[in-house]
């Protein structure tokens, strides 16, 4: 595997070795000595996986006060990933890192604890995958919104075209609101 630092405190892409051939390919995503080994030392506790159609945007969620790292992959279709750093003590606060993850470039993005994620689904549909190294903890469940100005993020969104949403995620509140980690 090749681990690539993000431009977040401890947020790492990573890029698994597929091993294929004319009947498929195999790779691993998860092997916890490689990733010891890369600066992750995490302690999966829960698996998550979503289905999603074209221009659904779901995040930008993460859980206060019991923050969870993710690991997330696009098993099917492909999705613009972003995380936004939360942690007050980080020298990356406020910023955030978007990459497309999809089943054909079979990337992987490490989003640490203390870091909101969503993503955009760019393919007529997606499949993500995600290792959590929490519980869902609902009392804690928190959420930002998705086109806060204080981030800016840039989703690739068609001009003029806006995300299908949840009602929670319509109505989440901005970056200035948030509960954010230490």
């Amino acid at each position: 595997m090749k681990f690539l630092p993000a431009c977040l405190e401890g947020a790492m892409l990573i890029e698994p070795r597929a091993h294929g051939d004319e009947r498929g390919f195999f790779m691993e995503t998860w092997r916890a000595d490689a990733f010891a080994e890369a600066g992750i030392d995490a302690v999966f506790l829960q698996d998550n996986h979503s289905r999603s159609r074209r221009g659904v945007l779901r995040g930008l969620h993460y859980q206060a006060p019991r923050p969870q790292g993710k690991l997330v992959r696009a098993a099917g279709g492909a999705v613009f990933d972003v995380i936004v750093d939360l942690r007050r003590a980080s020298p990356t606060f406020g910023r955030w890192f978007g990459v497309e993850l999809s089943a054909e470039n079979r990337r992987m993005l490490w989003a640490p604890p203390g870091t909101a994620h969503g993503f955009l689904t760019l393919s007529d549909k997606a499949d993500v995958v995600y290792k959590c190294t929490d519980f869902h903890v609902p009392d804690a469940d928190r959420s930002i919104r998705w086109n806060d100005p204080d981030l800016a993020i840039a989703w690739p969104l068609a001009p003029g075209r806006a995300p299908s949403l949840s009602a929670r995620d319509a109505a989440a509140p901005p970056f200035a609101q948030a509960v954010l980690a230490p």
